[in-house]
């Protein structure tokens, strides 16, 4: 019996120690070892919606034929319900577990314009807890779900989104004034309704969900609120394929703290002068595979997000374990985005094999001070990029919420430079690996912009070929290192910037021609060094400005 007990307590202290020793020795992720996505798997049962008395004339609502059809698979065990060929005008589509909607070719969901169909709920925006309209395809808490086929969702997201002038042409700013609606008193923005115009003039969060505001303050603001097309909020196992996702009254695809999602061969469509018009917005999730898709937008393309500032940080649920692969990106404010909203983290990300046309930014990493979180373990390779307005790689730690092309009028003046202290507030960018990249034609190649009080490290580019008017420039960086980086550019006047760079290693960088090589300004800079660089290019190699000391750089030695 003695031998029997102290058997089992030698049990009990080794197996917290053994399961450490496991957790210890489990293999880095990496491309050779990527995080694994649970599947959705689904019973083949189908449930038509024209049997839960749909209609597809496109006048008559089918939201009850819908929702009918969706409870009663799912109380039957799960299975597929049928969206056949046809026009289907619909409220918002609740999904339940273990159902798989299902898109026949040739079927439209077009949800309805009419915002009383939309109730005023609980809900997300921007990262932070908000009073919205209830979003047209949504999910709470539901576990192997999905929205399947090869059919077409719209969001009807021309009723509810307000519009620039300045990004329409003179015709098309006409017709839209003669439809209807309202224009601000400068006369530059056209909202859809009164309730629309005066949502805007309110300053803060006019959604915040607070005690002192009732019922009747959220409904006098409620065509505001603007809905996101699709958004899953704590769901385990989801599954998106084959289906076109399209005209977003905001963000088109929003999984929100999911665990195991599957993102394939769909096409994410909103207008480019679309406000919040994302693509695919992925949120303090776990396990993610988006791979074969395709993103046509008005804002950011595939982005990564974690919750916005002291909420992001208390929820403390980074978006970590994504995969993203083998996809497209058209016009959008950036090709791959991480923030701003980051406040939970990002970590263990990797985007391979994708291309980015037109869009303003290619990779862009973005944060501001207030945020705070991690960003790290970023892993980018084999991206190719054609006619980019703005930066082909760009990490901003500024960020400043507006579009990252200035429109025609508008004034942008440069951030005040201030150091300040370190708090939970300070994000952080660190550990970034990023390979084979090309770009044929950027406004700027690489652009690198921390904190003085906290700079953004570890940033490792290699096998970087860029055609773009201007080069490199980095500003309050530290552990920057470029090898194998050919730039192509217009005006070399310098090649590189640098202010308060702190270990940058440039080895292999070739260019056409500079009449500046360097320009090294701040009284923070050291350690600046190159191998193989080609100086004879160069009309001048170096200038030194606002303190910092010419030992700070060294050319091939």
């Amino acid at each position: 019996m003695k031998k029997i007990v102290a058997s089992i307590f030698a049990f009990a202290i080794a197996a917290p120690m053994l399961s450490q020793a496991q957790k210890s020795t489990k293999k880095a992720y990496s491309f050779d070892n990527l995080p694994v996505v649970a599947q959705t798997s689904f019973k083949k049962d189908t449930f038509n919606i024209v049997n839960y008395g749909a209609k597809s004339d496109g006048v008559t609502l089918v939201t009850k034929s819908i929702n009918d059809a969706i409870v009663a698979c799912n109380k039957k065990g799960g299975g597929v319900v049928l969206v056949p060929k046809g026009l289907w005008v619909t409220g918002p589509v609740e999904l339940k577990s273990n159902v798989n909607l299902h898109l026949a070719h040739n079927a439209i969901l077009q949800f309805t314009r009419d915002f009383s169909q939309y109730a005023l709920v609980q809900s997300n925006w921007e990262g932070l807890p908000q009073m919205r309209n209830q979003s047209p395809l949504w999910a709470v808490n539901q576990t192997n779900i999905a929205v399947t086929g090869y059919g077409i969702v719209d969001g009807g997201g021309d009723a509810w989104r307000f519009v620039k002038k300045s990004k329409l042409t003179e015709s098309q700013w006409k017709n839209l004034v003669a439809s209807g609606g309202v224009l601000t008193e400068d006369k530059k923005t056209w909202y859809p309704s009164q309730k629309s115009l005066e949502g805007s003039k309110i300053k803060g969060n006019p959604g915040e969900i607070r005690a002192d505001k009732s019922a009747a303050y959220y409904d006098s603001l409620k065509d505001f609120f603007r809905p996101n097309l699709l958004v899953f909020t704590s769901c385990k196992k989801v599954l998106l394929e084959g289906v076109t996702f399209q005209n977003s009254a905001a963000w088109n695809i929003h999984p929100l703290m999911c665990e195991d999602v599957t993102i394939r061969n769909v096409y994410a469509k909103n207008p480019w002068y679309a406000q919040n018009g994302d693509g695919l917005d992925i949120e303090s999730c776990k396990n993610v595979l988006v791979e074969n898709s395709t993103f046509d937008v008005g804002d950011d393309g595939i982005c990564i997000k974690s919750g916005r500032d002291a909420w992001g940080r208390k929820r403390a649920m980074p978006t970590e374990n994504v995969i993203i692969r083998n996809s497209t990106v058209y016009h959008a404010h950036g090709g791959f985005v991480i923030g701003s909203e980051m406040s939970g983290g990002a970590k263990n990300i990797f985007v391979s094999d994708c291309t980015f046309i037109g869009t303003d930014i290619g990779l862009r990493f973005k944060t501001t001070r207030g945020r705070g979180g991690v960003v790290e373990n970023i892993h980018i390779k084999n991206i190719n990029m054609m006619d980019i307005p703005g930066e082909a790689i760009l990490f901003d730690m500024y960020y400043a919420a507006v579009d990252p092309i200035p429109l025609v009028g508008d004034k942008r003046d440069a951030p005040k430079v201030e150091t300040l202290p370190v708090t939970e507030e300070t994000p952080v960018f660190k550990d970034f690996f990023i390979n084979n990249v090309v770009c044929d034609g950027a406004d700027k190649a690489i652009f690198v912009r921390g904190l003085p009080e906290m700079s953004i490290a570890n940033i490792n580019l290699n096998n970087i070929n860029i055609k773009s008017k201007k080069g490199i420039d980095i500003q309050e960086g530290k552990n920057i290192n470029l090898n194998n980086v050919k730039l192509t550019i217009e005006h070399g006047n310098p090649l590189i910037n640098i202010q308060n760079g702190n270990d940058v290693n440039l080895k292999n960088i070739s260019y056409n021609s500079a009449d500046l090589l360097f320009r090294i300004s701040g009284d923070r800079n050291s350690n600046i060094k190159t191998s193989g660089l080609d100086v004879s290019k160069a009309q001048k190699q170096a200038e030194f400005l606002a303190g910092a000391q010419e030992k700070s750089l060294q050319i091939n030695k």
